[in-house]
Formats: C-alpha cells, structure tokens, sequence
C-alpha cells in the first residue's frame, strides 16, 4: 500500500490518528508526520506496521519501497520493530536494539521519537554548557555538566530512558559508563514545537517525581526560561531573555546571563525576521 492508499482506508475505517497509533504500536507523532505530509519516507517496518492495521483481508502485505528499503531492512531485522509491542509495553532491551542513528526516549514503556535540532538549539545549548563547565572548574567542584546526547535512566528502572539537553550531576556515583543511573541534580530542556508537550507535562512530572532538584525550560519562540526550583514552594518562576538566572542548586552563585546568550544567537533571529534564510 502506498501513503495516499493507507490515508484513504484510514478514512473508510473512521480511524483517527490516535487509534492507528495504538493499534500498530506506532508513535503517534510519527503517524501525524506521516499522514500529514511532513514525512514523505517513511522507514519500511513502520509501513509494514500500518499497512498490517489498515490493508483489508484479501490484500497481501508487501510495502512496495524499493531496494533501499529492504536492504536496510535486513540490517535491521534484529532490532525490535514498531509494532511488535503497543505504547506503554517497551523496555530498555527495546531501547537498546534500536540503531544508533535513531533518537527516540523511553517514558514509562512509551517510545518517543526526537526530532533534530535546531541550529538556535544547538548554540544556545553548547553556550549555557561552556558557562556552567566554566563555573564547575573553576570551584573545582565534584557536580559535572554534560551536555547532550547522554542516556539518563531516570527511575533506575526498564521502562524509561531519556535524553535531556544538559545535566548536572553532583553525586559521582550515578554517572557510570553507559549513562546517568538515576535522577540528575538540574535539568535543562530547549522546547520545540515537537517537544513542548513533552518536556511541558511529561518530563516535568517525571523529573519532580524522580528527584530532581531543578528543571529548567527554555523557550526559544517566546524568549523565555521556565523555572522549576522543586525544593522551593512557589514555582515556576519566568524569566525573559534579558534576565540573569540564578542556579538554584548552587544557592544562586552561578547565573546564566540571557542577554549573553540571546546575543550569541540573534543574527539568526535577525535572519528569520528578514525572511533570509538562506
């Protein structure tokens, strides 16, 4: 079955994009992409799940993808396959049979894939980095900054695996080889669009829950951070893009200077704002 086909017999069914999700174990940000035109390649076991949901009885399963597909399909056939299990019931040896070209989070047994980030991301997140690197230097301190990608087992258990943007880590044990093994002292998330409802509601929670001590969000659209001091009693606290934002976990010694930051980045805003980009 081709896409067009696929959104046709969608459409005959009455399935939402919800309900196709949960019947081929496929997440639903991929199923919206797909249908709604903003992937237009699909990997071939994410056709192969949905055409076994919305092909009728009498049609034989055979994603026509041509030869690429099916080569990275043999490189793939030991990795877990979207569809094999519904949302809710993926572990860590799911996670780990994933190639590591594919960026995907693990929540509560849940698979959500990562889209790529943006250049304001990247620069804003390898500045705030270099500044608390800086500060941890300099106090020759035991708390360590790292920077994504970096695995972080949050609830030390097989259902959840994620890859928050920066980290700071303070108690030495928890960073062993293959990842952060429990609940970082700070968090830092860039929002996105693909990412706002997740790192806004989901994560948040998660990381209050698992013992974070101070989450932080940046806002990049609205040119703002979101503070979550979880050892205080009134937050979150907002901040734009020209305070200084002291570091909770430091008792406020440490500041990110936003207006530093948002100096690094604006010849990229000043670019958008022309409609330049080239």
């Amino acid at each position: 079955m081709t896409i067009q086909e696929m959104k046709e017999r969608k459409r005959e069914l009455g399935y939402t994009n919800e309900q196709v999700a949960e019947l081929s174990g496929i997440p639903l940000g991929t199923i919206q992409k797909i249908f709604g035109g903003k992937t237009m390649a699909p990997r071939y076991q994410t056709m192969q799940a949905l055409e076994k949901v919305l092909r009728r009885r009498e049609e034989p399963v055979g994603y026509q993808y041509g030869a690429w597909a099916q080569e990275r399909l043999v490189m793939r056939e030991e990795c877990t396959a979207y569809g094999q299990k519904r949302q809710g019931e993926y572990t860590l040896d799911d996670y780990y049979a994933l190639p590591d070209e594919q960026r995907v989070e693990l929540i509560d047994g849940m698979i959500y894939e990562m889209s790529v980030p943006t250049s304001v991301h990247q620069l804003m997140n390898g500045f705030i980095y270099a500044k608390f690197l800086e500060y941890t230097a300099g106090k020759n301190g035991k708390c360590l900054p790292i920077v994504s990608p970096i695995d972080v087992q949050l609830d030390c258990d097989q259902k959840t695996m994620v890859q928050p943007d920066i980290v700071i880590v303070c108690d030495r044990d928890k960073v062993i080889r293959r990842c952060v093994y429990g609940a970082p002292d700070f968090v830092m998330e860039i929002l996105s669009k693909a990412t706002r409802k997740k790192d806004m509601v989901t994560k948040l929670n998660k990381y209050m829950n698992a013992g974070v001590r101070e989450y932080w969000m940046l806002d990049p659209d609205q040119k703002r951070v979101l503070v979550y001091d979880f050892e205080a009693e009134n937050y979150p606290t907002i901040y734009s893009f020209e305070a200084k934002v002291p570091v909770a976990i430091w008792d406020g010694e440490c500041e990110i200077d936003f207006a530093e930051v948002y100096n690094y980045v604006r010849f990229l805003y000043e670019r958008e704002e022309n409609a330049d980009f080239s």
